[in-house]
């Protein structure tokens, strides 16, 4: 029988973002010269060519990020959310949680450093992108795992690698799109999800990304009963990427007379610059040009039951290993 009184870390995974305006540069390089997710020339020019997109690219994702406070609040929300987590995790077991960011501290190894020094071998990473694609999760849990090699036979890692139909997940989706539409009151609105777009030809070779979305939107509308329309933002660089893009969509809602126009962020479950920026100042201004109301639902953040279904999650994943009762 494994001993259940030892100390269990679950790490949170996310993107990571830049903190301050000046580290917009470094982090762009850091985006990019990740070769999983994109392949810039042959894989000796990979860094060059990032630090040339990164340098090329910083001015416009500078003046973004001013536009909602001079950083990312990434770091500081999934510090929150770990911070939540760790307190909902406290009657189930030896729980401690922590993150790791891919493109920005603090990275794995760092993380993994710290446990290591506690002595804390258990792990369970949980990834914060509820659908899987190995651009986002993938690319994470490779970093982690190559972190963990520097630590010959110490780490025993258990990873959570999607939950796109969670029931709290999914309930507090639902329950942010019917809050949402009370805004309205009676007036007819147009339900749009928008999801960080990603290359087709991942999709292509079997990435599951865009089916997990189609089980969120699926297990949402059960509760709902109200339909929406999918598309894509975040596009960058000359591939074909996933479509129809948001940009794209509220021009075609605006042609058909759509007045009214709900945003759900399905593929983010904490604010960063793609719903402060993206959605909340550039959208909102597309949408008012077309003549459209534009608003938001809100992101899950550190709301109770999105906590509580992250650490249901842990808790599965940590009896399947048999470290807890």
């Amino acid at each position: 029988m494994a001993d259940q009184t030892q100390s269990i870390a679950v790490i949170l995974l996310n993107l990571g973002g830049p903190e301050r305006l000046q580290d917009v540069e470094p982090f762009l390089y850091n985006l990019f010269s990740d070769r999983q997710i994109i392949r810039l020339g042959p894989a000796f020019l990979q860094k060059p060519i990032a630090w040339l997109i990164a340098r090329r690219r910083a001015p416009k994702s500078r003046q973004c990020y001013a536009l909602i406070g001079g950083g990312s609040p990434l770091k500081s929300l999934t510090r929150q959310q770990a911070a939540a987590l760790e307190k909902e995790l406290a009657d189930a077991g030896p729980f401690q949680a922590e993150m790791a960011m891919r493109y920005w501290p603090p990275f794995a190894g760092e993380t993994l450093g710290k446990l290591a020094d506690r002595n804390i071998s258990r792990i369970i990473a949980l990834t914060l992108y509820p659908h899987y694609s190995k651009a986002t999760t993938g690319s994470s849990l490779d970093d982690l795992r190559k972190a963990a090699a520097s630590f010959p036979d110490f780490f025993d890692i258990a990873e959570i690698r999607d939950w796109p139909d969670q029931p709290d997940y999914v309930q507090c989706l639902a329950d942010t799109i019917l809050t949402g539409l009370r805004q309205w009151e009676n007036d007819k609105v147009e339900l749009v999800y928008s999801a960080h777009s990603l290359p087709v030809r991942f999709v292509q070779e079997g990435d599951p990304y865009l089916d997990d979305l189609k089980k969120t939107i699926a297990a949402v509308e059960k509760i709902t009963n109200v339909t929406g329309t999918l598309c894509f933002q975040s596009r960058s660089g000359p591939v074909e990427w996933l479509a129809p893009s948001t940009p794209d969509t509220l021009e075609k809602l605006a042609g058909q007379g759509c007045k009214n126009v709900l945003m759900v962020p399905i593929s983010f479950v904490s604010d960063h610059v793609e719903t402060l920026y993206e959605i909340d100042i550039q959208y909102r201004e597309l949408a008012e040009g077309l003549g459209m109301s534009l608003k938001r639902t809100s992101s899950l953040n550190i709301m109770p039951r999105f906590i509580n279904g992250l650490a249901n999650l842990v808790v599965a994943a940590a009896r399947r290993k048999n470290w807890l009762k």
